[in-house]
């Protein structure tokens, strides 16, 4: 569709652009990445007609861009820019209306009936119809921006150009205009090009990406490549940390800013836990990174307070997530940082000890019971049935963790919780052989992300080493004093 060979180009002799070259699929959104003064605007107007290159060449479905006349380029090429604005008090429907124009034949540029279809057609899919009698001086910024890209749409481009067109927009505003651009690549073979400053919003929503670095490409690939870790903070300067969006396959990247100071690193330990008759807690001065499984606070998070409550056995809820909420907030507890889990054990069984390594340590929490313990492999004698969870294990890590090193935290100790039970000789009363856990066992994972990089937590690393010692132990005792209170 569109073939930019070789460019170089600017406003005056000196080139802004430098020996640039890229292809341009029909029905892509195709995005322009790049700090300030990289040369994305300029671009932009080279690709419109609107700036003269000085040097290459620019070709659309073939042919030189300088070949075509400027009415003819108008059926092809639609430009939004980023600071669309309306001198005149036009209607919503005039504006839109002069879209037409370069269909228009004769002197007078008679409107037809097609010219009407069409506005009006345009004007529905992007939703200002309602108001389209309306002075656009009226409208918000929005609204402004949804006319203005109905106006270019109503061109019948084959090519939309966009100068980062969610500017000033709402978070609503931005999802809706870019939701349809993606909608009419897809089901109407529109191509677009578009500036954007917001990476996250080019990861989520475009097919491939343009980096620009002071006039010249970085690379033009798929968004997973074009947003490497490395390379965003090499081209913008700054600190950035790449993640998977948590819905669609897109990357995503999250800022780190300068916030933390020295005195806020801390340990984790002994006297930071409180045991009552109704919940075990353990609240820390800074929110921690975290991966559990608690009802909740489940996945991935930031939290600072930590609840594993008493429930009866017999305790039953249509929405546990929704009752365990108004019980912390009933306590005190905000649920939105809290990891929050329920036992059937009695809380004076819980087990915690700090672990201590050359230059880190762990503390672990472990309250356990082995009433509904089962064996993995054949859980499908068992019948399905939600209950309170019996061994909850907290890991607390005075630390800083990968993302590997989170996962494999999980992994190593459970191999060591299913070690303490094999040992235990704890049965499956259902299936008569030895237990792997419980029906409803939870684990918590929580860093300080400070202190000691800890990349890995395999069973032979220093970190795994010292899971499976501190989980091993602490299951065994906890588990034991369990037992003991039941023959007492």
């Amino acid at each position: 569709m569109l073939s930019v060979q070789q460019v170089s180009g600017g406003y005056s002799s000196e080139a802004v652009l430098r020996d640039v070259s890229f292809k341009v699929k029909q029905g892509e959104l195709f995005g322009i990445l790049g700090p300030n003064g990289s040369g994305k605007t300029t671009l932009l107007k080279m690709l419109s007609g609107i700036l003269p290159i000085q040097s290459g060449e620019i070709s659309i479905r073939g042919k030189r861009l300088q070949e075509y006349k400027p009415k003819q380029l108008a059926k092809i090429i639609a430009v939004l820019s980023q600071h669309s604005s309306q001198t005149f008090s036009y209607t919503v429907k005039e504006t839109v209306s002069l879209g037409r124009y370069a269909h228009q034949k004769g002197l007078f540029h008679t409107w037809n009936s097609e010219d009407e279809e069409i506005v009006q057609r345009v004007m529905k899919q992007i939703g200002v119809t309602t108001f389209q009698h309306k002075n656009i001086q009226e409208l918000s910024g929005g609204e402004k921006q949804r006319v203005f890209l109905a106006q270019a749409l109503a061109q019948e481009p084959e090519i939309l150009l966009l100068d980062e067109p969610t500017n000033h927009l709402d978070l609503s505003y931005q999802k809706e205009l870019l939701d349809f651009l993606k909608e009419w690549t897809t089901e109407n073979g529109l191509t677009v090009i578009s500036i954007f400053h917001d990476l996250n919003l080019a990861g989520l929503y475009c097919d491939r990406l343009l980096l620009l670095e002071k006039g010249m490409i970085q690379i033009d690939h798929i968004p997973n490549e074009v947003l490497r870790e490395e390379r965003i903070r090499d081209v913008y300067h700054t600190d950035i940390q790449k993640h998977a969006h948590p819905k669609v396959a897109a990357p995503q990247l999250a800022l780190l800013p300068r916030v933390y100071k020295e005195e806020e690193k801390m340990e984790v330990d002994e006297s930071l836990v409180h045991v009552t008759k109704k919940w075990i807690e353990v609240c820390t001065p800074i929110p921690l990174r975290t991966m559990s499984s608690g009802v909740i606070g489940s996945g991935m998070g930031w939290h600072r307070t930590f609840v594993n409550r008493h429930v009866d056995k017999d305790y039953r809820c249509s929405d546990h997530r929704a009752e365990m909420a108004s019980f912390l907030k009933a306590h005190g507890f905000e649920p939105a940082e809290t990891v929050g889990m329920m036992t059937a054990v009695m809380l004076e069984d819980v087990v915690f000890r700090r672990f201590v390594h050359e230059d880190f340590s762990i503390f672990v929490v472990v309250t356990a019971g082995v009433s509904n313990a089962i064996d993995a492999s054949k859980s499908e004698l068992h019948s399905f049935e939600v209950t309170p969870g019996t061994i909850n294990t907290w890991i607390f890590v005075n630390g800083e963790l990968s993302e590997e090193a989170f996962i494999q935290s999980i992994m190593t100790a459970t191999e060591a919780k299913v070690k303490a039970l094999n040992d235990l000789a704890v049965i499956d009363q259902v299936t008569g052989t030895l237990a792997t856990g419980t029906s409803t066992d939870s684990i918590l994972i929580a860093a300080t992300q400070s202190g000691r990089g800890l990349e890995f937590a395999g069973t032979i690393t220093p970190l795994g080493k010292l899971i499976s010692k501190a989980v091993y132990q602490c299951t065994t005792d906890a588990i034991r004093k369990s037992r003991m209170r039941k023959q007492t």
